[in-house]
């Protein structure tokens, strides 16, 4: 049975297939000298890279299976996306990183 296009995605596994599918391809990754595609090494400064979505998830039976992903837009056309821990187990340099970003926004799950 085909999944109905309109029904929020539920699982993460779900979310990140379904971006995919819409041309957010590249995975990014944070490093000291900024955020990293990794199909080819460019680095991204935060000015450079604009959030258009996020998911949180959350595990059903452990909290450290809390995490949020990323839905990245950059400068020169790159789309993709950036996977964290949330809560406790998050990576500081992917929040500082993030907090740096000007451009963020929510869009409501359809």
């Amino acid at each position: 049975m085909a999944k109905n296009p309109n029904t929020a995605m539920n699982t993460m596994t779900d979310t990140v297939n379904s971006l995919t599918s819409k041309g957010y391809t590249e995975s990014f990754q944070v490093t000291d000298e900024g955020l990293k595609a990794l199909t080819d090494d460019s680095i991204y400064q935060a000015s450079h890279v604009s959030i258009s979505n996020f998911y949180r998830f959350e595990g059903q039976s452990d909290p450290s299976d809390n995490a949020i992903v990323y839905v990245i837009e950059t400068h020169d056309g790159k789309k993709g996306l950036l996977v964290d821990a949330f809560g406790n187990d998050a990576d500081a340099d992917i929040g500082k990183f993030i907090v740096e970003v000007e451009d963020i926004h929510k869009k409501m799950k359809t």
